[in-house]
């Protein structure tokens, strides 16, 4: 038993030290912090350790410089900053095909991470077309967010657990079929299966509404809601999106992109650019 836990761990070992190999990523780069230099000026990252997938594509991505010239696209104030959209996209995609990423990265959402004020999140398509809730390989947002009271926490609260119990049946194996046929329908978007539609979506909302009676329901730990109603943040989001780091120095400039004027499909109407990234030395 004692040679089969070895072979085992040492298994662990390889496979983490290949994965570190193939992505270019060193030990070394594990502790260090991410600067993003943009035309409003830098932003200071740390990404967290146990969300290992978020943070070894991230700093991959910065490592081969897929960030550099990438775009703040979608800018909410009081809300989040977007970006992941490229200016040229020329050999955009030949080079992410050449470094192996994928487009959707696992979901590593945890029970610690929260969406108070200058984090760091993988965006993500909705989970009708993403029911796993896999994040973008490129796309991530920071949370600039707002105070929340103890009222505007109960109904986030309740938004969340709604969440949870749809998440719930679309994964059920029970009712697979029903939800297959449901994004089949959405997928081809043919005016005439709007009935069809409405009747699948019907019997997913009813389902959820069962099994949110039976679920244990989340609820925002004490010291999460603290920081809501003192710090900020985007409270509804918990418990759906993976968060993967946050703002260490830079929250100035994120505000400062929040602020900036938008069209109606929330898109700055002045280039906002990550200009470059550089690993650099975390302060001691």
């Amino acid at each position: 038993m004692k040679i089969n836990l070895l072979a085992f761990s040492l298994i662990l070992i390889l496979a983490g030290c290949h994965s570190l190999t193939k992505s270019k990523i060193t030990k070394k780069d594990l502790n260090k912090d991410i600067e993003l230099v943009t035309t409003e000026g830098p932003i200071v990252i740390r990404l967290y350790d146990d969300t290992p997938l978020s943070r070894n594509n991230f700093l991959s991505l910065v490592k081969e410089g897929m960030y550099d010239s990438i775009l703040f696209h979608r800018v909410i104030e009081k809300f989040m900053i977007q970006a992941g959209e490229r200016v040229h996209e020329d050999s955009f995609t030949k080079k992410k095909e050449l470094l192996g990423f994928d487009d959707l990265i696992p979901a590593e959402i945890t029970s610690s991470h929260f969406h108070k004020r200058g984090v760091l999140g993988a965006a993500r398509e909705g989970d009708d077309s993403n029911p796993t809730q896999k994040g973008s390989f490129i796309q991530f947002y920071i949370v600039q967010g707002r105070t929340y009271t103890d009222s505007t926490l109960d109904i986030a609260e309740k938004r969340i657990n709604k969440g949870l119990a749809y998440n719930h049946v679309i994964n059920d194996p029970a009712t697979s079929s029903t939800f297959a046929a449901y994004q089949e329908l959405l997928k081809n978007r043919d005016p005439g299966d709007k009935e069809a539609i409405d009747s699948l979506k019907s019997q997913l909302d009813s389902l959820t509404e069962n099994y949110l009676k039976s679920m244990t329901p989340y609820s925002y730990p004490a010291s999460h809601r603290e920081a809501y109603k003192t710090v900020g943040g985007a409270a509804h989001l918990d418990q759906n999106y993976t968060v993967f780091g946050e703002v260490i120095s830079g929250m100035e400039i994120v505000d400062k992109i929040a602020a900036t004027e938008t069209s109606n499909r929330d898109r700055p109407l002045v280039k906002i650019l990550i200009l470059a990234t550089n690993l650099i030395e975390r302060e001691k």
